[in-house]
């Protein structure tokens, strides 16, 4: 299991990589945009910022356009590249042309059948948003549970992205996904309980410990 920052912001990516536990970074084109700095200058300085995988999600609308831009991509970010194609018939044709070169994940998967076939054309990574599914299908942990059933017994892994509680973090695992991506402020949340803390300080009271 690994668990990923999804930012584009460098001085995040600079707290979680002291941390240990975060083993890499998910962007899409939404959060490149939120800085005033080209994407390739951020995704350089995120790629100096973890040893993990960056995901970089394509944005062109046609094949060839997909498939430069993808060469683009790998050409900056090197071994760590993992591409976001969508999951849609042409993203799926990209996938498959693509896959043997460079590792490909599926990102806006909303049923099994479509997990399906990105297994069959290639991916190593099917991406699903959970909080996002729950909205718009009723039920975003289903998803990933059919989407675990249909990929078993196959290289295939889960992402759960769209998280928006520690709870649906720990529901998206338990369902099936083999890794979550999350915002700084949910790394945060999935690490914090309030009785933990609480627990600490109980400890500390009378407490004796070893001079430093």
């Amino acid at each position: 299991m690994a668990i990923y920052l999804d930012s584009a912001i460098a001085s995040e990516a600079e707290v979680v990589k002291h941390w240990g536990w975060v083993k890499g970074i998910t962007t899409n084109p939404t959060l490149l945009a939120q800085s005033d700095t080209p994407p390739e200058i951020i995704l350089k300085k995120l790629v100096s910022l973890t040893s993990g995988p960056v995901y970089y999600q394509l944005l062109a609308t046609d094949k060839q356009g997909m498939l430069a831009e993808a060469r683009k991509a790998f050409k900056l970010i090197g071994s760590q590249t993992i591409l976001k194609i969508p999951a849609t018939p042409l993203g799926f044709e990209v996938v498959a042309s693509l896959s043997p070169e460079i590792t490909c994940s599926v990102t806006g998967i909303y049923s099994a059948a479509q997990a399906a076939v990105a297994r069959e054309a290639g991916a190593k990574i099917a991406i699903a948003y959970v909080n996002r599914a729950s909205r718009l299908l009723g039920d975003g942990i289903a998803l990933v549970r059919d989407m675990a059933s249909v990929l078993k017994g196959s290289d295939v892994e889960i992402l759960a992205a769209s998280i928006k509680s520690a709870q649906e973090a720990a529901e998206s695992l338990q369902a099936g996904a083999n890794h979550l991506t999350l915002p700084l402020a949910m790394l945060y949340a999935i690490a914090t309980h309030e009785f933990s803390q609480k627990t600490v300080e109980d400890f500390a009271v009378g407490g004796i410990g070893l001079d430093i």
